[in-house]
């Protein structure tokens, strides 16, 4: 892991599919690049994990599904902070 290029993090995490989806169902789904961000802002292309477009940006909170935008507490509590799901991916991706 490291020393990993953006790109190469990219391919892996576009491959591996949506953290969310993997973890809570056994499936892969097409994800989106989603950045974790410290104060409001990126920290970098690398802290990035897969989320498919329902749990990143669909604005979906409900008994099947939550997204991380705009529900973050919500997201977080049911399926783990970002830095979790960060590290959970990476030690699939290694």
């Amino acid at each position: 892991m490291d020393g990993m290029k953006k790109k190469e993090w990219f391919k892996a995490i576009s491959d591996l599919g949506c953290i969310v989806c993997l973890n809570e169902y056994g499936e892969k789904s097409d994800p989106d690049i989603h950045h974790i961000l410290k104060n409001g802002r990126k920290i970098d292309d690398l802290h990035t994990i897969p989320l498919c477009p329902t749990h990143h940006r669909l604005g979906v909170n409900n008994d099947q599904a939550v997204s991380r935008h705009p529900w973050r507490r919500e997201f977080e509590q049911r399926y783990g902070t970002e830095m979790e799901l960060l590290a959970n991916t990476k030690s699939l991706i290694a």
